[in-house]
């Protein structure tokens, strides 16, 4: 059956990931990350390209939180796709509202598409076997139902929720059958007799339907939640690439996932199978399945050297790590945390984040490099009055007209041809040159070459935080 509707990707991309730690953390967290050694994407990258193969695709509509809007359209951008939106939520309400303001947004074009949900850190092994899925579910999409894409399980999994249908599906079949009931994340006890019922499905979080079908359904069991967000969409506004919901409207909404606020409720809910090697990452033992093992079952990524060791994930970022006589660890070192844990303790690692954040850690959330529209910033070193960092500015593009109350600046250029504004003055620094911004001057960093620029920054002052930047012109519509 040809479906001639246009097939609106709408990709939900605003975790944190925290079970990833370190390596995933707020503002950075495990979707903008190139998890598969084996790939050169990262997952919110490889979750739009695995649809390729779909007829009448559009471009997508990504919904992220502020701090991640610029990772975002970078790595868009790497991949030569420009979004139809990015949309910004400014607190995480959970999956129904997101999905209501992309139905919303969507009929706002009048073209009532069918909506593919989708989340940014999947990784599917058989793209053939997911494009097939989507493809068989779209008929019933036609007629109105809502589609969910359930995974047949392969273990007595007690982290992911369950569904029941009401009709057998057996493996490889693409046949849709109604949902009977969804099962919360059951005890081992429970998940072990699910596993040998064919009529049970890990909830892949996965959907397809019209957007004026999923609309219908959220106004007849929320309809103060659609309310606000018609409020929040209606006075959004538009700030570069991005739309930037109303703030006050947005975050009166329910924080409710779609399951909860329409899926468990409907009359008008399908499953189909989806056997295309699917898993979310959810843990250190999930990402490890993942990657390629060597001959002593250890899967290996940086700078690592180890001895009698088997059954292993080593992941160095920028240090050597050396490991010897060990088995059935997570090893995870970053350029300022490590991670230790036996694989059958991966789960407990969101609790050991929560300490953290309530300790005050800025490891918890905040990485090393940090991302911006012209390329990004790595802390290299820091004291209480001085801090180094490295800058990368991306081929074309510019730092913001800016002053600093609390600091000096030094810049020594390491790669590239910086075109540097020191109030009405302009002068050009090749490799191993530098120049000296004192504070309370009005300065600019500018790469006007084909190549990324590379200047290390060394600041000394009595405040050093990012908040300490009065803006005089900015190209990517910031304000102070």
């Amino acid at each position: 059956m040809f479906i001639k509707r246009p097939l609106q990707p709408v990709i939900l991309s605003g975790g944190s990931g925290t079970r990833l730690w370190p390596l995933s953390r707020q503002s950075f967290p495990k979707q903008y990350i190139k998890l598969d050694s084996s790939s050169e994407f990262s997952s919110l990258q490889k979750t739009y390209l695995r649809l390729s193969g779909l007829k009448n695709i559009e471009r997508p509509i990504i919904i992220c939180n502020e701090e991640q809007r610029f990772i975002v359209a970078e790595q868009m951008r790497e991949i030569n796709i420009k979004p139809k939106s990015i949309i910004l939520e400014s607190e995480g309400r959970n999956t129904a509202p997101a999905i209501s303001i992309a139905a919303i947004k969507s009929l706002k074009n009048n073209n009532n598409p069918n909506l593919l949900i989708l989340s940014s850190d999947h990784e599917i092994k058989n793209e053939q076997k997911f494009i097939a899925a989507v493809e068989a579910g779209l008929p019933d999409a036609e007629d109105n139902k809502l589609v969910h894409f359930g995974i047949k399980p392969t273990k007595p999994e007690t982290g992911y929720g369950y569904i029941e249908v009401l009709n057998n599906i057996k493996r490889n079949c693409l046949e849709s059958s109604p949902i009977s009931r969804f099962v919360e994340k059951p005890s081992l006890e429970t998940a072990v007799k699910l596993i040998n019922d064919e009529r049970y499905f890990w909830n892949s979080g996965i959907f397809l339907f019209k957007a004026s079908a999923i609309l219908k359904e959220l106004e007849k069991f929320v309809p103060k939640l659609v309310e606000l967000c018609k409020i929040s969409f209606l006075n959004s506004s538009v700030d570069f690439d991005f739309l930037r919901l109303e703030k006050k409207s947005f975050e009166k909404c329910p924080n409710l996932s779609i399951d909860y606020a329409v899926m468990e409720k409907t009359q008008n809910a399908c499953l189909i199978s989806l056997d295309s090697g699917w898993s979310d990452i959810g843990n250190w033992k999930a990402l490890y399945d993942l990657n390629k093992k060597d001959k002593n079952g250890n899967s290996i990524i940086g700078d690592v050297v180890s001895k009698n060791v088997k059954n292993c994930y080593l992941n160095s970022e920028d240090k050597l790590l050396v490991t010897i006589g060990i088995e059935n660890l997570i090893c995870v070192q970053t350029n300022d945390a490590t991670l230790v844990v036996n694989n059958k303790y991966a789960q407990e690692i969101k609790n050991i984040v929560n300490q953290l954040y309530k300790e005050g850690r800025s490891e918890a959330k905040e990485h090393q490099k940090v991302f911006r529209p012209w390329g990004y910033y790595k802390s290299i070193e820091k004291n209480s009055n001085w801090q180094v960092k490295e800058i990368m500015v991306n081929p074309s593009s510019s730092l913001s007209l800016q002053k600093h109350k609390y600091r000096s600046e030094h810049w020594i250029v390491i790669k590239g041809i910086a075109k540097v504004q020191i109030n009405e003055n302009k002068i050009s620094l090749t490799e191993n040159q530098s120049t000296y911004i004192p504070l309370n001057t009005k300065h600019r960093l500018s790469n006007e070459e084909d190549t990324p620029l590379i200047v290390i920054e060394v600041q000394c002052g009595t405040y050093l935080g990012e908040d300490d930047i009065y803006r005089y012109d900015d190209n990517y519509g910031r304000k102070n």
